[in-house]
């Protein structure tokens, strides 16, 4: 049974995530382009950073965000670890296509914004920060690492530029909010143009 509860929907993407993501799979399908990635590899190369930050010893994670499950299915066939996976998306076309793709039943339509949030050692999420806002980033990541028991780990773009789409975000920021948190925080650049990789620690 789905846990969560619905909430009215508030001002916090930059643009319309539904028409964003619909009209994608209209164009490209169920592929990591109708996800607005640039392509398959450019989607594995950050869940390989993801991965590298996240301990060996981890039994339990939550793909936030977790489009049509390609972070599971990346890491069950290429991970050393014995996950128990939720998934959590706010869009119903994704968590339905997830279900189907990756035949897991604890996959659930959540805004993680503002409804109750599974417990989990570490919260993974790649790609969902960039189209909302500053402030929805901020809010986002810190309601993860309170539901988590051992951290966060979450890629971002980096930079001061101006889009009508996509959410730029300074690593000194980030690095400030970690302080906040309270978090041992590590970073990585300079794997994919504009991309940053981030873990919050407890």
């Amino acid at each position: 049974m789905n846990i969560f509860k619905k909430f009215t929907k508030q001002k916090s993407n930059r643009i319309d995530n539904y028409r964003f993501y619909h009209t994608g799979i209209i164009d490209h399908g169920y592929t990591p382009q109708g996800l607005r990635w640039h392509s398959k590899q450019s989607q594995e190369i950050r869940f390989h950073q993801l991965l590298a930050l996240l301990p060996y010893d981890t039994q339990s994670i939550v793909d936030a965000g977790c489009g049509f499950g390609d972070l599971y299915d990346y890491i069950r066939l290429n991970g050393k670890y014995t996950l128990h996976y939720i998934g959590l998306d706010s869009l119903d076309m994704m968590v339905e296509e997830a279900i189907k793709r990756t035949q897991q039943e604890a996959i659930y339509r959540c805004d993680i914004l503002n409804d109750p949030l599974p417990m989990a050692e570490f919260y993974l999420c790649s790609g969902a920060l960039n189209i909302l806002t500053r402030n929805a980033a901020f809010r986002f990541i810190e309601r993860c690492y309170d539901a988590s028991s051992r951290g966060i780990i979450f890629n971002f773009l980096e930079g001061d530029k101006d889009s009508k789409t996509f959410n730029y975000l300074r690593e000194g920021d980030i690095k400030a909010l970690g302080e906040k948190l309270n978090a041992r925080v590590v970073i990585r650049r300079h794997y994919y143009e504009c991309d940053c990789t981030a873990a919050f620690y407890k």
